[in-house]
């Protein structure tokens, strides 16, 4: 039974949350500072912010509910999402902070022309509102565990939370949310939920006697499935809208550089924090029928009366960190790339700012619809990044380091990746592990034969300055 003290502390902090977002209102004062919090953060605010972006759900429930089926190998979800961060920080934070863009999109259309910043901005709006979807899905198996309520109606109100802080503050909101949640989430988890949960299996021994010798193989999840987490997380990391824009925070190249990394380096210590916990909960609460209920209900059966409320608080935090961060890129993409620069008439900066508002609650209404219609964080994960990966990776690297590519060549690569990416979950179903690496080599294929057939130049107007 929930106590009305865990009950308080939730409902606290969730209040703190939409007080951020009212009061960041004074703090935004340009569609730039709306974007991308007017490129001022220093280590202390990039690096949480970063870490707490790419976090959400599916790591935290999913990676969780991993460990509980499969032990310590449930980690390699969020390893390869670690991964990629830093792999982001190596290869692209030099270039990044060269171009004075807000999108993925609008540095393909730079170097590749409208049609290419066009379908992949449509691809990339895609994959943020997915990623959303899981962040607003988690949401609502928090709320549920936590007040009793009906799957469908938690999840509507943890959409609504999170869409009114982000819709108020932009992307000021978002960090100052980001940073109370980062720390909120390694408290209640790391420090708090982990050990408690260990000691009460009897510490590692314990949890070593109890487990199946085959919680320890490190490739227990299977070859395949670890694979397929590397090219989905690995390769999407490097390329998402939701990650760049926040790279596009940092206060210049070298707190990009290494704030990117650091997190990276963070989200490895909790993607082994996440699956011992998910491997704790397999041997003290076993027979879930949800695994992703692992975390809650761990948390409701050993954490004393304040302290479950505060765990509680730790997941919302990872859920909506994403969610936010994600439905911010997603709208920032459709009003920066799919409608500004059709635009018959010019804009002021604060009606950019209002119009990104708009679109914001839009998409974020339409994210709530799919997250109460869908309810599995894993599964509409792998669609985002199957769509994203597939089919914008190779054109990304492009942009950056393959001078003689067309503009011509780059979209058909990114029209027929799509396809492909899309007709095999269609035909596999929406968990196909076959999806992006089918795209990914479509991509491939596709700009190397054209580069190879094409006699023309690639476009005039480069990327990198």
């Amino acid at each position: 039974m929930v106590s009305g003290v865990d009950m308080f502390v939730m409902i606290l902090y969730l209040a703190v949350l939409a007080t951020i977002g009212f009061v960041s209102i004074r703090s935004v004062k340009s569609h730039r500072d709306f974007l991308v919090a007017g490129s001022r953060l220093n280590y202390g605010l990039y690096v949480p912010a970063m870490a707490a972006v790419v976090l959400g759900g599916a790591s935290t429930l999913g990676g969780s509910s991993l460990g509980y089926t499969y032990g310590i190998s449930g980690m390699w979800l969020v390893v390869m999402i670690g991964l990629g961060i830093i792999g982001m920080g190596v290869l692209f934070a030099k270039p990044l902070s060269r171009v004075n863009v807000y999108s993925v999109s609008e540095l393909l259309g730079r170097r590749f022309g409208p049609g290419s910043r066009a379908i992949s901005a449509v691809i990339v709006a895609v994959y943020d509102l997915m990623v959303c979807v899981t962040g607003i899905i988690a949401m609502g198996i928090v709320l549920t565990t936590l007040f009793g309520l009906p799957e469908t109606p938690a999840i509507i109100i943890g959409g609504f939370i999170v869409l009114l802080y982000t819709i108020l503050g932009g992307m000021w909101a978002v960090t100052l949310t980001d940073v109370i949640q980062f720390w909120v989430m390694t408290v209640g988890l790391i420090f708090l939920l982990l050990p408690i949960g260990l000691y009460h299996a009897g510490g590692f021994s314990g949890l070593a006697e109890q487990v199946d010798p085959s919680f320890w193989d490190l490739t227990n999840i299977g070859a395949s499935r670890i694979f397929s987490y590397f090219l989905l997380y690995f390769f999407g990391m490097m390329i998402g809208q939701d990650i760049w824009q926040r790279a596009f925070t940092a206060k210049n190249e070298k707190i990009l550089a290494r704030g990117t990394i650091y997190a990276g380096i963070y989200c490895i210590l909790y993607a082994l924090s996440g699956a011992l916990i998910g491997m704790t909960a397999s041997v003290l609460l076993p027979g879930l029928s949800d695994p992703q209920q692992a975390i809650p209900q761990l948390a409701m059966h050993y954490l004393p009366v304040g302290l479950f409320g505060l765990v509680l608080a730790a997941v919302a935090s990872a859920v909506m960190s994403t969610a936010s961060g994600t439905i911010m890129a997603s709208a920032t993409v459709i009003v920066n790339d799919l409608f500004l620069p059709y635009a018959k008439k010019e804009y002021s900066d604060k009606a950019k700012m209002n119009m990104t508002r708009l679109v914001l609650f839009v998409t974020g209404a339409i994210a709530i619809l799919i997250a109460a219609w869908m309810k599995n964080v894993v599964v509409a994960l792998d669609v985002a990044y199957a769509l994203l990966s597939g089919s914008v990776f190779i054109p990304i690297l492009a942009a950056f380091f393959w001078k003689r590519v067309t503009s011509r060549v780059t979209l058909l690569s990114m029209l027929v990746s799509s396809i492909v990416v899309i007709a095999d979950l269609l035909i596999e179903g929406l968990s196909s592990l076959n999806a992006i690496l089918f795209g990914v080599a479509a991509s491939a294929v596709t700009m190397a034969i054209g580069t190879w057939l094409s006699p023309s130049q690639p476009a005039d107007e480069e990327a990198t300055a």
